[in-house]
């Protein structure tokens, strides 16, 4: 498995918070995915409220 660096914003109290997280995934769009389960599961967002400005390998 590849590592990504995800970079991006979600939605906070206090506005965009801006973000940088690396994950191992097979491919660019598993990575997408599991960004957004994290922030789904550790803040409780939906994906429309988490950005994903790039996925840099």
């Amino acid at each position: 498995m590849s590592k990504f660096t995800v970079t991006g914003a979600f939605e906070s109290r206090d506005g965009q918070q801006p973000f940088e997280k690396t994950i191992e995934a097979p491919n660019e769009t598993v990575a997408r995915d599991r960004i957004y389960a994290a922030f789904g599961s550790e803040h409780g967002l939906t994906r429309t409220q988490v950005e994903i400005s790039e996925v840099a390998q």
